[in-house]
């Protein structure tokens, strides 16, 4: 064990002050990554900082009708709960996809946004990985990449995102508040992530210190329906090959708004909108949503391990557009 200290938060104004003052702090909340990755030697913070007694674990609606989520909200509890279920089901399906019932009842919200990826080399410090340690070299590109990105890669990282809850989240244009030393600032999720470049060692455009204490979600759309599909390897506890999530308004037959964002493609939920704009105005029905699938897949770039991930997320996307569109949405 590599010793370290911890000390629980008494308001976020002070966490963020410690964490900010020390570069090898690092905040803990559920601890269902950070605390593997302590185990698996990948992260080796000097100081936790224990924000889970901190007022931050509600659920609460807003004027407008949306929602504000707390950052040390429990998985298992936001999916549970009324309000999201009844307005929001692509993200309490989102979440019921992911994990565990254990691990479920452990996770935070901020927890899940930030949690890095799964990739075998990644894990495992006896190979090269630039997201690990950049410039050591990305094993993955000619090694085993059958969960890898086939979306918005580089040379030097190949690396997905792990979380459904994002997915679902990206889809229903969710904005992170978070608090840093010079104040709050809102940051839209599609603007919260990063893809690799030549930096994949950052996931997302946080400073160190900064910290999460809500996410909001707008209404959707009058008459909107809302879903999340995902494909695996197996039934349940696994990280999905594909996903998707959208959000569907029709029109006497035709697509009025669509929202559309795949999991399991790329380092962070990939918000399809050339897709999304295929969409707007089409007519309902199988060549659309496959038409539109097509032209967000089309960017696609698979290795030989991956390439199934193409018709994969086609078919899953037209499946859950199928769904969304002629059958009653499930509640």
């Amino acid at each position: 064990m590599i010793p370290f200290d911890y000390a629980p938060a008494s308001d976020t104004d002070s966490a963020v002050a410690t964490v900010t003052a020390r570069p090898g702090a690092a905040f803990l909340g559920g601890g269902t990554n950070l605390v593997d990755h302590m185990k698996l030697g990948i992260a080796s913070p000097d100081l936790l900082v224990d924000v889970t007694r901190l007022p931050l674990d509600a659920v609460e609606e807003l004027p407008d009708g949306g929602l504000r989520i707390g950052a040390t909200v429990r998985n298992s509890d936001l999916a549970a709960n009324p309000l999201l279920r009844s307005r929001y089901p692509l993200l309490s399906h989102a979440l019921l996809a992911g994990a565990s019932g254990q691990l479920r009842n452990a996770a935070t919200t901020a927890g899940n946004l930030l949690q890095r990826t799964r990739c075998s080399y990644f894990q495992d410090v006896t190979t090269p990985c630039n997201k690990r340690e950049p410039g050591s070299g990305c094993a993955a590109i000619g090694g085993w990449n059958r969960y890898h990105a086939v979306l918005g890669a580089s040379e030097h990282c190949i690396a997905v995102h792990p979380s459904d809850m994002a997915v679902a989240m990206s889809a229903a244009d969710a904005v992170v508040t978070v608090l840093g030393e010079e104040g709050e600032r809102r940051v839209p999720l599609g603007e919260f992530y990063r893809l690799p470049g030549d930096t994949p060692q950052y996931d997302t455009n946080l400073a160190h210190g900064e910290l999460i204490t809500s996410v909001e979600l707008p209404p959707l759309p009058a008459g909107a329906r809302s879903g999340y599909r995902k494909v695996r390897d197996r039934a349940s506890f696994a990280f999905a090959l594909v996903s998707a999530a959208a959000v569907l308004v029709t029109d006497g037959g035709h697509v009025r708004e669509a929202r559309i964002a795949f999991g399991g493609l790329a380092h962070k939920p990939w918000r399809a909108t050339h897709a999304e704009e295929a969409l707007r105005g089409a007519v309902l029905g199988e060549e659309a949503f496959r038409l539109a699938a097509d032209a967000e897949l089309r960017y696609g770039q698979p290795l030989p391990g991956n390439a199934f991930k193409i018709p994969m997320a086609r078919n899953a996307l037209a499946a859950l557009l199928r769904e969304l569109a002629f059958v009653e949405e499930r509640r």
